[in-house]
């Protein structure tokens, strides 16, 4: 069953805005507590792009029941000079997901990107990593706190291919980015409800606009580092040496320790977690450890929970394995038959 991820309100056919806002006191913090809002992003629109804004609302509508009757009238005539689109993506579709794709592709200056829950697939790694390693400068900013931490793990532990391609990846500071942003060349924009992750980009009904505006990309690309002056930049250990030749670093390699055991060894771990958390508050930056790639406990838990709902909701399990199987089962039939073709053809 498909998920509405959507995020919209029009009134009276004239306005529209989207974001990724829900309807949540979470959004609010908590002044008691000295728990900071949420950060997020939200466009307001008017002229003929509310109508599709309409159509969106009206598709998840109709899915739940009565349909509805009477649609507010559309404005006539331009509002605006800002050229944009509006993109409700249906499960399975998959719209976004090619335009992410096409615009990692196409950029050749900047490209900045905010999300709340990260957890980049191969594919679209790549088209960031061969960006990166072309001269884009590509940064990636989320949540330093998520409210789902299995989210926040499995998103860490994508950052050392990123960050090996020289793409900068920061952390926020406050309470929850829930932002879902990207700004490319100055001239290019996108915002809506879409996460960079497999459930927004085919399985959720999602709702952004893209927008080609140098004014508007200015003014995300602005805000864009405002919220990096909040944010702590993730930064790979420096290497030292492999087998065979000496790595250069741009940090001293201090004197080797001997081993300690016990209470004492402890001790120097504690010393060196506590270095690297002083370290991060006076530059800003957070060293990304060799353990932080590896999050096995986040692991049991996503398996555990996909046990859960096999047993309880087997069909939830069966058909996306089902239709995994069969996509699968094409390939492999189609390069089979390639293969058959070529041995035909030898002599």
């Amino acid at each position: 069953m498909s998920r509405d991820h959507r995020k919209l309100l029009v009134v009276d056919g004239t306005y529209g805005s989207l974001s990724g806002v829900c309807i949540s006191a979470k959004w609010l913090g908590n002044p008691q507590r000295n728990i900071p809002p949420w950060r997020d992003t939200g466009v307001e629109l008017r002229g003929p792009a509310v109508a599709e804004l309409e159509t969106a609302f009206v598709q998840s509508w109709n899915a739940t029941g009565t349909p509805l009757d009477t649609l507010a009238p559309s404005p006539t005539g331009p509002v605006g000079t800002v050229a944009l689109r509006v993109i409700a993506t249906q499960p399975a579709s998959g719209s976004v997901y090619r335009l992410d794709q096409l615009i990692a592709s196409m950029a050749r200056r900047t490209l900045w990107l905010s999300d709340a829950y990260f957890v980049g697939i191969t594919p679209y790694v790549q088209a960031l990593v061969a960006a990166a390693r072309d001269g884009v400068d590509v940064r990636l900013l989320v949540p330093g706190s998520s409210d789902i931490p299995a989210v926040a793990q499995m998103s860490r532990s994508g950052y050392r291919p990123l960050l090996k391609a020289g793409i900068r990846v920061f952390e926020w500071n406050g309470s929850m980015l829930h932002a879902k942003t990207a700004v490319a060349d100055g001239q290019w924009a996108r915002v809506g409800s879409s996460n960079l992750n497999v459930s927004s980009w085919l399985v959720n009904c999602e709702v952004d606009i893209a927008v080609e505006d140098a004014g508007f990309a200015s003014l995300l690309a602005t805000q864009y580092e405002l919220d990096l002056q909040n944010a702590t930049e993730i930064v790979l250990a420096p290497r030292r040496f492999r087998r065979g030749e000496q790595i250069m670093s741009d940090t001293p390699r201090a004197p080797r320790a001997p081993r300690a055991g016990g209470s004492s060894g402890r001790a120097a771990a504690g010393a060196l977690r506590i270095a690297n958390s002083v370290g991060a508050a006076l530059g800003n930056r957070r060293v990304l450890g060799e353990g932080a790639g590896i999050p096995w406990m986040t692991a049991a838990f996503v398996f555990g929970v996909l046990a859960v709902v096999a047993v309880l909701w087997p069909a939830a399990i069966a058909w996306p394995f089902g239709a995994l199987a069969g996509w699968v089962a094409l390939n492999l039939g189609i390069r089979a038959w390639r293969q058959r073709g070529k041995g035909k053809q030898k002599p």
